[in-house]
């Protein structure tokens, strides 16, 4: 499938906790290249919009819906592109030109990439009793009360 270029007004971008979703609208009933839009509709895309000052952006082309004024087009964006995805603020609500083509990534890799996150080891137990690794700080090595209250060295609690 080779890259394709639509139309669009790019309607909007909503912030969730892990994503960003992006959203475009093909005006009309006539929808060009509305096969290969089904066949690459649930699985990873690169989606570049014209005269932006973003590069590239791997997506998860969440949906297409069709009704008899547009068709809305819907892309989850993973969290580690956000500084390219503010660079797309300036141009939420105008027209653009949406190139599209498919990701050599599985949708497998695209979610895990999601889930991959820093911070604290920890598991799970059935009775949804969280363990910690052992050395890791914990709640209770962080002194309470007032800040002026509290003398403590900073390097205490690293060690």
């Amino acid at each position: 499938m080779s890259k394709i270029e639509l139309s669009v007004l790019f309607k909007k971008i909503q912030k969730d906790d892990k994503k960003e979703v992006l959203e475009f609208h093909v005006q009309g009933d006539e929808l060009e290249h509305s096969d290969e839009l089904v066949q690459l509709a649930g699985n990873i895309a690169v989606l570049e919009v014209k005269n932006s000052e973003t590069d590239p952006l791997t997506a998860e082309f969440k949906s297409i819906q069709r009704d008899s004024k547009k068709t809305a087009l819907k892309f989850n964006v993973r969290g580690d592109s956000e500084d390219r995805v503010i660079k797309l603020y300036s141009l939420a609500g105008s027209n653009v030109t949406l190139f599209l083509e498919p990701s050599q990534m599985s949708i497998e890799e695209f979610q895990d990439a999601t889930e991959a996150h820093e911070g604290i080891d920890y598991s799970v137990d059935k009775d949804g009793t969280v363990e910690v690794v052992d050395g890791q700080l914990s709640l209770d090595d962080i002194p309470s009360g007032e800040p002026d209250d509290v003398n403590f060295d900073d390097d205490d609690l690293l060690n």
